[in-house]
């Protein structure tokens, strides 16, 4: 009898512990995502506040929605520009600031010290660099005879643009993932490799980038989940043009929500974009067993 009130007590503290945490997940994300997914399946009136289902009429019209397929098609686009760069810059920059000394402390901290400007104060750094005329690009190219032209009013030239901005501001996070990495490889691998007579190269590819596999999957897909969620550059430094040639799906949500009043449709096009972002997750799960058959 103690033995089984032991037990219960047990029980309902192990409850406890994970109460919290149980209701934020449900408050903060499992609601959410129900409650948009019930949005996308009706058209909601303002007034009343009262949902008429629809079904899958908002998910349709979006596939026929031109303005849609081309936000979709620009934020892919954009996490493509963005997740390479972060991954490689960020490495080369762990590789190269991987050393004692007080020039590498500073170096890193220059990197790292971006990533925690706000979105606003990045993107009125780089209007200053891309403004036409004026800007400090601009005055370059018009000290070296060259025609400055404007990155931004470019529909070619924009968005990679912008993703250059974003790889500046955010570069910071996956440099200091990858150092964490490369500082738990034990020394004495690359000592052996050396009496060897191993090239650098010939190390990196089969000592280091073995060793931190892990890490570089991680960097890649949080950081294609979170370019797919670009919003406040394009929104601060392009507004969407030229000709619409920025504009994510986060940006078309919210004109859908915010200046059209359109719950049930903004609330699908949310619901498009999750899906996006539940392939970015489940590519995780892939490269990780992938990278564990390799290894193996």
């Amino acid at each position: 009898m103690a033995a089984r009130r032991s037990h219960g007590a047990s029980s309902w503290s192990g409850l406890l512990f994970i109460a919290p945490f149980l209701l934020c997940y449900l408050v903060l994300l499992a609601w959410p995502l129900l409650h948009g997914l019930w949005l996308s399946l009706h058209a909601i009136d303002l007034l009343s506040n009262l949902g008429r289902w629809v079904g899958a009429v908002n998910f349709v019209d979006l596939l026929q929605d031109e303005m849609f397929v081309r936000s979709a098609g620009n934020t892919v686009l954009f996490a493509a520009l963005c997740t390479p760069a972060m991954v490689i810059t960020g490495l080369a920059l762990a590789l190269a600031l991987n050393r004692p000394g007080r020039a590498t402390a500073i170096l890193r901290g220059v990197f790292f010290g971006a990533g925690v400007l706000s979105v606003t104060i990045v993107t009125l750094v780089w209007r200053l660099v891309l403004m036409p005329e004026r800007g400090m690009l601009a005055n370059f190219a018009h000290g070296v005879g060259l025609d400055s032209g404007a990155p931004l009013t470019n529909e070619w030239l924009a968005l990679p643009m912008v993703a250059l901005a974003t790889v500046w501001w955010g570069i910071g996070m996956p440099m200091m993932l990858f150092l964490a990495s490369l500082q738990q490889i034990p020394q004495d691998v690359y000592e052996a490799a050396a009496l060897d007579n191993t090239s650098r190269w010939r190390s990196f590819r089969h000592i280091t980038l073995p060793a931190i596999r892990h890490s570089v999957v991680l960097v890649a897909v949080t950081q294609l989940i979170a370019q797919l969620q670009v919003f406040g550059q394009v929104q601060l430094l392009t507004q969407g043009g030229p000709n619409n040639s920025t504009r994510s799906l986060v940006m078309f949500v919210y004109e859908a929500m915010f200046e059209q009043w359109q719950l049930g449709y903004a609330a699908a096009g949310a619901q498009a974009l999750f899906l996006l972002m539940l392939v970015g997750m489940s590519l995780q799960g892939w490269l990780e067993r992938r990278a564990g058959k390799v290894s193996s």
